[in-house]
């Protein structure tokens, strides 16, 4: 009775054919939590690190400017301002990509919890269907 209730699409699908076991099961819940959170980790590198990659192209187009500002005569603003306003394009930049994968990485994370705690509940529901059949 068991498998045949399982839906086609079920995580749990190539577990419930044979016998039933709760290791079993749990060896199958490891396999859909490792293919549902791949590629969170380079998600959330690219979130976290690259507004510090910004940050330090910020800092290396000021050090630059002050470089060449130190090596002219002419220092005016008009001189300085376009330089700084390149410099921080940078750490825009950077930012531009953080937000998007920090929001991203957060949501298939959640996705994830919600999928694994529907797929535990269908381990749950297999076990009790096996000692249902036993009895």
């Amino acid at each position: 009775m068991g498998a045949k209730n399982i839906p086609n699409d079920s995580s749990l699908r190539k577990c419930a054919s044979g016998k039933i076991s709760r290791e079993k099961l749990n060896v199958c819940i490891s396999i859909a939590e490792k293919n549902a959170t791949s590629g969170l980790t380079w998600l959330s590198v690219i979130a976290s690190t690259s507004p510090f990659i910004g940050l330090f192209g910020t800092v290396v187009s000021i050090l630059e400017t002050f470089s060449q500002l130190g090596n002219s005569a002419n220092s005016s603003l008009g001189v300085i301002a376009p330089a700084i306003s390149e410099a921080l394009v940078a750490t825009g930049a950077g930012i531009f990509v953080a937000i998007p994968a920090y929001t991203f990485n957060l949501l298939i994370k959640r996705k994830a919890y919600e999928l694994m705690s529907v797929i535990e509940r269908q381990a749950d529901v297999l076990v009790a269907l096996k000692k249902d059949d036993e009895i």
